[in-house]
């Protein structure tokens, strides 16, 4: 990697990447400050430096000519900047999510409003159930047209990527021998039976945790980087009900809060709590936390004594 792109992209976004293209992303990243040139030029940028980065793209810290200050998102998969950028516009009137200002499909780059503030996960601090089920239920009342419902894929496809994803992951972590595959194939088919369900399909975000929350201050909480499908309208809920919980008893309270102020089937909700706690299994103990309690919790969650 040059020093030119090492100003975008450092050591472990590039690892990051590769995980999630493979080696060709390579050549991607080479390229990239080529292609962060002509966007700046095009679309009157002053670029302002790297940006927290996620699995699936480089963003950076922009200034518009015209509306201020911004956030650039470049993906080697192209698609998915298309879908991210839709997706945001069809949220855009719950003013929950951010502005976008442009997309360049042939690039992947998308160009759009930055939102000042902390993620949830980053403050730490777990919010009150009735302020996320809130935001969720504000989500899912945006009015959608039939052409927009049929864009988005069924939530089946999100259930077997995420759990697919998971399995890799536990093969080649610590997990391996700490998360039975069995378990994680039981949690696959419970999940799978669920999302055929036709009762309360909205469309969802599909990756609402902590950590693509921000809290805006005064503009209050935005949500970032969805995922989008079409299925049960449980599923947005699931991380929240876990994130930091430390009992079963705290895990059962956050839903029967969230799935009221949410208007969905409680017992439900906590089927999908269940049926995801697998890879909510893997995830600790891939990062070194298999001796915390929130492991133990995961494990408990998926009917193994602690």
């Amino acid at each position: 990697m040059n020093d030119v792109t090492a100003q975008f992209v450092d050591d472990r976004q590039r690892r990051r990447l590769e995980r999630r293209f493979g080696s060709q992303v390579t050549e991607w990243l080479a390229e990239l400050p080529a292609i962060v040139e002509k966007l700046a030029a095009e679309w009157g940028l002053t670029i302002e430096g790297p940006a927290p980065h996620g699995r699936t793209s480089v963003v950076l810290y922009v200034r518009h000519t015209d509306d201020g200050e911004g956030v650039l998102k470049i993906s080697p998969d192209s698609g998915l900047a298309v879908s991210e950028a839709g997706l945001l516009r069809m949220w855009e009137s719950s003013h929950r999510v951010p502005d976008v200002w442009g997309v360049d499909a042939e690039r992947g780059a998308v160009l759009m409003e930055r939102i000042e503030g902390d993620t949830i996960s980053a403050k730490g601090v777990v919010p009150p159930m009735e302020t996320i089920g809130g935001l969720i239920a504000q989500l899912h009342a945006v009015q959608v047209s039939p052409a927009e419902r049929m864009e988005l894929r069924p939530l089946s496809a999100r259930v077997q990527f995420v759990f697919e994803m998971w399995g890799r992951e536990r093969e080649e972590g610590p997990a391996a021998d700490l998360v039975p595959a069995a378990m994680m194939h039981r949690g696959a088919a419970k999940a799978r039976d669920l999302a055929i369900g036709e009762v309360d399909v909205v469309p969802l975000h599909g990756d609402l945790h902590p950590g693509n929350v921000i809290d805006g201050g005064a503009r209050g909480l935005v949500v970032l980087d969805p995922r989008a499908c079409l299925g049960d309208s449980a599923v947005d809920a699931v991380e929240w009900a876990v994130w930091k919980a430390d009992s079963i008893s705290e895990v059962e309270r956050r839903v029967g809060v969230l799935s009221s102020v949410m208007g969905v089937d409680g017992e439900r909700m906590m089927e999908w709590v269940r049926a995801f706690a697998p890879c909510f299994a893997v995830s600790k103990a891939n990062r070194g936390q298999a001796d915390s309690f929130e492991f133990d919790l995961m494990m408990s969650l998926c009917g193994v004594s602690v």
